[in-house]
């Protein structure tokens, strides 16, 4: 190989490594900035993320205590024909009901016309 062509690649090959190296110092240099972002990230909740949340858990209570009320309702008429044992489901039904109702919001009723 010619003496000339080797300076050329010898150039070509160090300028080439110049822009590696900086980019692996930059990696390097913003890499505990980026760790402790999406370390905050991951701990903190958004508020969106909360509300939904929110809004989930209050769905599945409001369906769990429809279902209970049907349950309920099922069984009083059973407990009516002389079913103890819907009677004492019904008791349950109900007791959990109870315990339920307080974490359910209720619907602000519309204001009457004025």
């Amino acid at each position: 190989m010619s003496h000339a062509l080797r300076v050329i690649v010898a150039g070509t090959a160090a300028f080439a490594l110049q822009g590696c190296l900086a980019k692996t110092v930059y990696d390097v240099a913003t890499l505990p900035v980026k760790v402790a972002s999406s370390g905050v990230d991951m701990a903190t909740t958004s508020q969106s993320e909360a509300d939904q949340k929110r809004g989930r858990e209050i769905r599945q209570r409001e369906e769990r205590l429809g279902k209970l009320q049907r349950d309920y309702e099922k069984q009083i008429d059973k407990c009516g024909e002389g079913d103890r044992q819907a009677c004492d489901d019904a008791r349950e039904s109900y007791a959990e009901m109870q315990m339920l109702l307080p974490t359910v919001p209720v619907e602000p009723s519309a204001a009457p016309p004025s």
